[in-house]
């Protein structure tokens, strides 16, 4: 049961220490990731491990100079990969066909789920993590910094240490906004409402609207946090990647 403990009480961290990480912990951790679910059982990811403080301060203008990049002692960075399945494939005179968006996402989807997986065993450990959605953003950086192949993409980063904070554990919506029974029931004006009422009524919420002078919090996220104009520029960045990659063929 501690592991569900952990998983209903999961906090995102943003200041760390910067105690190293004991090798037999991180080591634990990463075999944990290793028993995620993957398609095939072809585990088609890659983990790369920064712990050198000076490619963490690199990495730290990469990720946007959050500086939680650098005040931890580790960072994961996690990849889809066919390029070691499909070098196996063509050792054994099998050509593979994996050059392909379809077997991007598969991959992509193995190394999003060893990533959880490593969260949890690193909460397990006492430690605090926080994924970089930057990742994304920076891929074409990233495969350069990272000097990855052919068939090698960053998919998302774990930030991992020892926590120097204890935030208040972030607000979710309600089960009854998330959880469908049988078919997909869509959302009348009335259950949007109610779904986000809580979130809306959180004086955060109400200390974000007045810093952004804007009305409300959907106009935060729209306008502020994720906007189109964004959307539209990292989707194109990202999708050169992937035809740079070889899987867009």
């Amino acid at each position: 049961m501690e592991t569900l403990t952990n998983l209903l009480s999961h906090k995102t961290i943003r200041n760390y220490k910067s105690d190293p990480i004991p090798d037999e912990a991180l080591d634990k951790i990463l075999e944990a990731g290793f028993r995620a679910s993957t398609t095939g059982n072809m585990q088609v990811y890659s983990v790369i491990v920064s712990k050198d403080a000076e490619r963490r301060k690199e990495l730290c203008k990469l990720h946007f100079g959050q500086k939680m990049v650098e005040q931890a002692p580790v960072l994961l960075t996690f990849c889809a990969d066919f390029n070691r399945f499909n070098k196996w494939c063509r050792q054994r005179e099998a050509e593979p066909g994996y050059d392909n968006f379809l077997s991007f996402f598969t991959a992509a989807i193995d190394a999003l789920l060893v990533a959880q997986n490593a969260a949890v065993a690193a909460e397990d450990f006492g430690l605090g993590i926080c994924y970089l959605g930057t990742t994304t953003y920076q891929a074409d950086k990233l495969v350069e910094f990272f000097n990855l192949p052919r068939g090698v993409v960053p998919i998302t980063t774990l930030v991992v240490g020892y926590p120097d904070e204890d935030p208040e554990q972030a607000d979710r919506l309600p089960a009854s906004g998330l959880v469908h029974q049988e078919t997909y029931h869509d959302y009348t004006a009335g259950a949007i409402d109610e779904i986000y009422r809580e979130k809306e009524s959180l004086p955060l919420t109400a200390k974000l609207i007045e810093e952004n002078q804007l009305d409300n919090l959907a106009q935060i996220f729209a306008y502020k946090r994720y906007t189109k104009k964004d959307n539209l520029h990292f989707s194109r960045v990202f999708l050169d990647v992937l035809k740079d990659q070889g899987f867009m063929e």
